[in-house]
């Protein structure tokens, strides 16, 4: 078993709060000012702010990139909201809350499933076996993400209702100290800190294969990308050059961004094999995955209104 220190995987999650929002440029700005990234410290875009190389392409257009930090994709969607920042990665289900909510945004790719980059861990000397036997357990998972998704449909799948587990929501780090603390029976998370908890005495119940498929979506305010479709076809390039060098040699990735990070690299040697790689469009296909989990969450009463996922489509 790997050893990682709490406090060290912790310090490598810090957040974007409310002052992140202030003195920044409207996002919307185009091209000759500046691209304005949310990321958060995992993922396709950490890796391509570690390489350094979207700087050099963008420069001949005249933009600088600035970015920030977020702890998970709700909040950045929020500062997309605000205008903080104009491109962002997330997973599935923070756009379907944010576009419920009237956030102005746009899919413009995806990266393929990456369903065993999320799941359900329990403690190494839980008796629990299955899903199934969840029912009347303390879970948490973190509220509008893409895990808290995996463990709705994890639930349904196995014929259990939401109210059939005691559900707690958690933002990662809260949750990751309550889960090494023994406190819950369960945590539905993603990667890295999916991985940490299976490297720091936590059993794997059960991983997003045949449940979900735990897409990464790149987005932009809808008002940038259509003001500035230069810059989204330089930036959707970078993401993709660096996508096929991390497929190539992840252990080198590893390597490269851990110091950077904080976050051990045997996590990360663990965890970036299990991403999805291959940048493509937004397909019919996809879309639909997202209409589903829209459905289901307009269906629990969790986002407030139905929504058509493919009215936030980008049309260039």
């Amino acid at each position: 078993m790997t050893m990682i220190p709490r406090r060290n995987l912790l310090a490598a999650m810090p957040v974007a709060g409310a002052a992140a929002l202030l003195g920044y440029p409207r996002a919307a700005r185009a091209a000759g000012g500046k691209l304005h990234i949310g990321y958060q410290k995992y993922g396709t875009l950490l890796l391509l702010k570690a390489a350094g190389t979207l700087e050099s392409q963008l420069a001949p257009l005249g933009v600088t990139v600035t970015w920030s930090e977020f702890l998970s994709g709700p909040p950045l969607l929020e500062a997309m909201n605000a205008g903080a920042i104009a491109f962002g990665i997330t997973g599935e289900t923070p756009p379907v809350f944010a576009q419920a909510a009237g956030t102005p945004f746009v899919y413009l790719a995806a990266d393929p499933p990456a369903p065993r980059g999320e799941g359900i861990i329990v403690p190494a000397g839980s008796k629990i076996e299955s899903v199934a036997g969840l029912r009347g357990k303390r879970v948490i998972t973190t509220k509008g993400s893409n895990a808290h998704y995996c463990l709705v449909a994890s639930l349904q799948k196995a014929g259990l209702a939401l109210s059939d587990v005691k559900i707690s929501f958690l933002a990662p780090p809260d949750a990751f100290a309550a889960f090494r603390a023994g406190s819950v029976d369960a945590w539905c998370a993603w990667d890295p800190l999916f991985a940490a908890a299976e490297m720091t005495g936590g059993r794997l119940l059960a991983d997003g294969t045949g449940v979900v498929p735990n897409h990464q979506f790149f987005l932009a305010r809808r008002d940038f990308a259509e003001a500035n479709p230069q810059v989204i076809k330089v930036l959707l390039g970078a993401i993709a050059a660096e996508e096929r060098k991390v497929q190539a040699d992840p252990k080198a990735a590893a390597a490269a961004i851990g110091p950077a990070t904080g976050i051990p690299q045997p996590v990360l040697a663990r965890a970036l094999p299990r991403m999805g790689y291959g940048l493509g469009p937004v397909t019919p296909a996809i879309f639909a995955d997202q209409q589903k989990i829209a459905d289901t969450f307009f269906g629990l009463g969790l986002i407030p209104k139905k929504i058509v996922v493919t009215d936030n489509a980008w049309s260039v």
